[in-house]
């Protein structure tokens, strides 16, 4: 049993990655989907698609590598895990490497990035955060 699934989710993207494979496959939760979706509107991902294998539900997470075949994902770090939670308000939600990567938050609006939790005035859980 996995007692953190975002947590697993991280790390399988960041394995996909090292191995340079072209697309991962996640098991699907609403939170892991909302995740996805900012990776693709941010410009981590090339897409996703969840689909029905079964009575599972996975994520088809496809990689996006730049020409010269690195990788557009850097790093990835879980921030708030279930042992230790971290809470910021709207003024306290930190830089990723100067503004250059992204925090993903749960606020009381839904998920969103860090830029866009500041500009509706909310702060919430920092998920975690990808540069």
């Amino acid at each position: 049993m996995i007692t953190d699934p975002i947590a697993d989710m991280l790390t399988r993207i960041r394995n996909a990655i090292k191995a340079r494979h072209a697309k991962v496959d996640v098991p699907a939760s609403r939170l892991k989907t909302e995740i996805a979706r900012i990776l693709k509107e941010e410009g981590y991902i090339l897409n996703y698609k969840v689909a029905e294998e079964g009575a599972r539900k996975t994520i088809k997470i496809y990689l996006k590598y730049q020409a010269n075949n690195k990788p557009v994902i850097s790093e990835m770090e879980r921030v708030s895990r279930p042992g230790c939670r971290v809470y910021v308000s709207h003024d306290e939600i930190p830089r990723v490497v100067g503004g250059l990567g992204v925090n993903i938050l749960t606020t009381p609006k839904g998920l969103m990035t860090g830029r866009e939790a500041e500009k509706q005035g909310v702060g919430g859980e920092i998920l975690c955060q990808i540069s």
